[in-house]
This record gives structure tokens, sequence and C-alpha cells, in this order.
């Protein structure tokens, strides 16, 4: 079947790491679907999404519709008779109509080892809850969030100091290599999709920033983990001297003792706080409005002696 049968929906750097390495590798769709251009930023100024901007510059047609429940955008996908459809974090629902469409159907590149944390934020709950190893399955798009069979999936270890964005790093360069791989046999219907285990399914809920927020009577690993997964958004933080202080590095500290959040102690090294259980080391740090500094300048530009952390 001609590459130009494939039609691809993504939105941000995670799906345009996929779409390149289609184009690369031959396969470059007939048209892109991405989400409308959206303010971004400190000027909230009109800015396109990775998919669009490296969709424009190969010269293939980029679609932005609002929504795809409109029977105008339907028609035109009808149009394009494509083959199969890959979707890689779009950000809209494909309504059956739309899944209907496609001789291949549609299989989305989704960032964990389905069954295990379906939804919006797979990266930062597998960091959050210690999992030992995530990975990218392809699966076969049907109505119900992330539950259709998988083709195909690669798995990779986390690091133990590992943060989210570098996590999501490793996990759209395998994804992309992924879906390379496969993609023939995905075109020639060669690939047997196998369902998920329904009693195996854990969800991953959108992150919202209150989830971010750090409680220092946690068990200290558990609040490293939430450090990093939140690391680059929306970012851990806490309160200090009427500020909302991010923190984006830290380290364990397993036999530090003392009141939740109190500051025990500041060094060259960083600033050791104390928690639930244990204690952390914060490493890198930022004030509002401020540049990222390391613990030892973030100690030095505020009085810290007996300082409690809200």
């Amino acid at each position: 079947m001609s590459a130009a049968t494939i039609l691809f929906a993504g939105t941000p750097d995670f799906a345009q790491v996929s779409l390149q390495a289609l184009v690369e590798s031959g396969y470059a769709p007939a048209a892109v679907l991405t989400q409308p251009d959206r303010r971004a930023g400190r000027g909230k100024r009109l800015t396109a999404s990775p998919v669009k901007l490296y969709a424009q510059s190969v010269d293939i047609d980029v679609w932005q519709p609002e929504t795809l429940r409109d029977a105008n955008v339907v028609a035109d996908i009808v149009a394009l008779k494509p083959a199969l459809m890959v979707v890689a974090a779009y950000g809209l629902i494909l309504p059956q109509a739309l899944l209907d469409i496609p001789q291949r159907g549609c299989v989305n590149v989704h960032a964990s080892l389905l069954p295990r944390w379906r939804g919006a934020a797979p990266v930062q709950q597998a960091i959050l809850n210690g999992d030992k190893e995530t990975g990218v399955c392809l699966m076969q798009m049907e109505a119900g969030l992330d539950t259709g069979p998988v083709y195909a999936r690669g798995a990779l270890p986390i690091g133990n100091d590992e943060t989210a964005g570098e996590l999501h790093d490793r996990l759209a360069t395998l994804g992309g290599e992924l879906l390379v791989r496969n993609m023939e046999a995905l075109l020639e219907g060669e690939l047997e999709a196998l369902p998920q285990i329904e009693a195996d399914a854990t969800y991953a809920a959108k992150i919202s920033k209150a989830d971010a927020a750090i409680d220092w009577g946690a068990d200290a690993t558990e609040i490293l983990r939430q450090i990093r997964a939140y690391n680059p958004v929306p970012g851990a933080f806490f309160e200090s001297n009427g500020e909302s202080i991010k923190c984006w590095r830290g380290e364990l500290l397993p036999d530090l003792d003392g009141q939740c959040g109190q500051v025990i102690h500041t060094s060259k090294a960083g600033i050791d706080v104390a928690c639930g259980r244990g204690g952390i080391r914060l490493t890198e740090v930022q004030r509002p409005g401020r540049k990222r500094v390391s613990g030892r300048e973030y100690a030095a530009q505020s009085r810290l002696a007996g300082v409690r952390f809200a």
C-alpha cells in the first residue's frame, strides 16, 4: 500500500517524534490532524503545535478542526481514503464514525505498557508509583479510553533519578522506532492485536497543579518521586516565606529526623528537609519569576534557619 494513504493525528512533542520517524522512513502521511493553535507563554501569543510546525516544514497538509464530529471534517477524511490512521497524543476524542473510516483502522502510540496506565498522564504515574519499567504500545483504537487490543509493545527501564521530562523523551524515541518497525505489517494487516487483560488495568488521570503540592508529612521516597514526576510540568512546589517555591531536583536522606517540613541543615550540597519518614536534600529549586538555582544558592538568598516549610 502507498504511504500516501496514511493519515496522522497528534499535537505535542511526543507526537512530533513519531511523525518525523514516519516521514524519514518513507511513510509520509497524506495529511496531518493537530489541535488548533493555542495561546501560550507570558505574552499569550497564538502558538502552533510541534506537529504542525514539523508538518509544514516538510510540506504536509495540516488540518486543525475544533471537533471531529463536524460532518465536513469527516467527509474530508473519507475523501482521503486512508488505509491507516496513526494517532499519538492528539488531544481530541475520535468518534466511532471516524474510527471506522481507515481500511486498517486507527493505531495509537501510547506511552505505557497497557493495560497499565491508561489515560492522560502515564509517564508521570509510572514515576509516582515507583514502577521499575514502562514502555510504548501500538494499540488498535476503539471507543473506550485506551482499552483496545495491542499490536506491539516495547519496554525500557526507568532510571532511579529520571524525571518525567527525561523519560518522556526516551519514550517518544521508542514510540517512533516501534511505529516504523511495524508500519509495513500494519498497512498489510499482518499484525494480530492481542486483547488487554482488564483486571490489570490502571488509570492515569490528567495532572493538575494541585497534585504537585508537596506534603512534607509524606514519606521522603514518595516526595522525591513527586519531584521527578512533575519535572518539568507542572513542577512540584512548597510554600516558604510567603512564596511558592518550585522544586526540580532532590536527593534521599533516609536517616534524617525532625519535624515535617523543617529545615535541618544547609550546606554546599543543598537544603536538608525532614519529611514524615526520612528526609530529602533540595538540590535545585526556583523562586517565582526567577531562574532555577542550586539549593545552596537558594539558602543564601533566604533566611532558612529554623524555617518549617508549609
